[in-house]
């Protein structure tokens, strides 16, 4: 039986279903998009259980060692497992029209190209060349500060998160938050609601927004709040690699 690990290429078709004008009208309005049930249950649990198989991986982190919050997260090492690399190579060039219209809004003159393997080419020449793609676990207690994934020069202005468990069972809490900061206004928060297997398309740090005097630039963050009980786990899907 093919491991569901090994299915990214019905997975990666899977994408063709969603109405993209629609999700990117959605990351106009709200610097976010949900791509409901993107993973199967079967490719969810499949993923999680990746997490204790440390060969998988370039790097550990526990959040509270670094401020960061409670729990940890681990980044893949190459070649990343192929339902990772065919999800991730899939999405890119899907979100690449959104990207290259914030920067122009933006006044930025970073264009991106069409693959991902022509983006990671640009990452791995200005020093950029370790993979991103994570998965994150937490426990009762455990949260995440927001933050952005910034890891050099070289940014993609958008990124994705797909929950690995069910809320409705295996944890209580631990909502997916949006944090946006408009010039001289205060911070506003939102939560992203998350099901198993769902997705959420989210601005890395930055999104443009009209104003009366044409387009200005709102400062994003993200995190996770506190999980009550049970464990949660994620699969983080960051376009540009890191130094």
């Amino acid at each position: 039986m093919t491991s569901p690990l090994e299915t990214w290429p019905a997975t990666a078709r899977r994408l063709d279903a969603f109405d993209w004008p629609a999700l990117a009208a959605s990351l106009e309005r709200d610097g976010a998009a949900i791509l409901g049930g993107l993973l199967t249950p079967g490719e969810c649990r499949a993923l999680a259980a990746l997490h204790d198989e440390g060969g998988l991986f370039r790097s550990r982190v526990v959040m509270a060692r670094h401020g960061f919050g409670r729990g940890e997260y681990k980044y893949f090492a190459n070649p990343l497992p192929p339902l990772v690399a065919g999800l991730r190579a899939a999405l890119y060039p899907r979100l690449v029209p959104v990207a290259n219209l914030w920067n122009e809004r933006l006044g930025l003159d970073d264009r991106y190209p069409a693959t991902l393997d022509e983006y990671l080419a640009r990452c791995h020449a200005a020093g950029q060349a370790k993979p991103t793609p994570l998965l994150l676990r937490y426990g009762p207690g455990d949260y995440n500060c927001l933050h952005q994934d910034l890891y050099g020069e070289c940014v993609f202005p958008l990124q994705a998160t797909v929950l690995l468990s069910d809320p409705r069972v295996d944890f209580t809490g631990g909502d997916f938050i949006l944090a946006t900061q408009r010039p001289r206004m205060q911070s506003r928060a939102d939560v992203a609601p998350l099901s198993l297997g769902d997705a959420v398309i989210f601005a890395v740090r930055h999104r443009p927004v009209e104003g009366s005097r044409g387009y200005y630039r709102v400062n994003t963050r993200h995190g996770v709040g506190t999980v009550r009980s049970g464990e949660r786990r994620t699969l983080g899907l960051i376009f540009h690699d890191a130094a």
